[in-house]
């Protein structure tokens, strides 16, 4: 998507460590006509396929998650990272190590929201050596239900996470690929 590669350009800022800021509207602040724009991309991109829930990982993939929803139609499910008091019943559960926060997470979601009827969109902001996106396949799986395809906002595609996911056979369609990234040039994949 040209518009977010050129987004990423002129507000995104390189750190350290490989990561990305892109705060000014993805993540801390949103820029939420942009995010309904990359929602409408989305459901452009998923014509045809018939998608009966969207499913993310707390926190930053819910806002790109209820874009696409909006378009689409959809319930967005989302996998929370912490087991809390309102949380009671039956869970499918994968364990996921979080690149941007250098962490391991349980994360789980409740059996009632996902069923072996349910053909599923993985949605996430960002996609790197593709953990999250692995866990939630997984909890899909658990569910007997099947993956559509996952979409991600950013893929740091010199991370290799999505292309080892193309390569299983998942249908992975990212908005903006990073072949290369430093804090004088980000380069996209073509």
């Amino acid at each position: 998507m040209e518009a977010l590669e050129q987004k990423i350009l002129s507000e995104g800022t390189v750190l350290d460590g490989g990561i990305l800021k892109v705060g000014s509207f993805l993540n801390q602040q949103l820029d939420v006509d942009f995010l309904i724009k990359m929602g409408e991309e989305v459901k452009r991109i998923y014509e045809g396929e018939r998608i009966t829930k969207i499913l993310t990982i707390e926190a930053s993939g819910i806002a790109v998650a209820v874009a696409v929803a909006s378009v689409m139609h959809k319930n967005v499910v989302f996998a929370k990272k912490n087991k809390t008091s309102n949380l009671s019943g039956e869970l499918f559960s994968a364990k996921v190590h979080s690149f941007t926060h250098g962490t391991d997470y349980t994360v789980t979601v409740p059996k009632d929201y996902l069923s072996k009827d349910d053909r599923v969109l993985i949605i996430d902001d960002f996609l790197a050596n593709g953990n999250a996106l692995n866990g939630l396949i997984d909890i899909v799986n658990q569910a007997g239900a099947k993956v559509v395809g996952c979409t991600c906002a950013v893929e740091k595609g010199f991370q290799g996470g999505g292309d080892e996911l193309r390569k299983a056979g998942y249908r992975v369609e990212s908005l903006a690929v990073i072949e290369k990234m430093s804090a004088e040039c980000i380069e996209f994949r073509r």
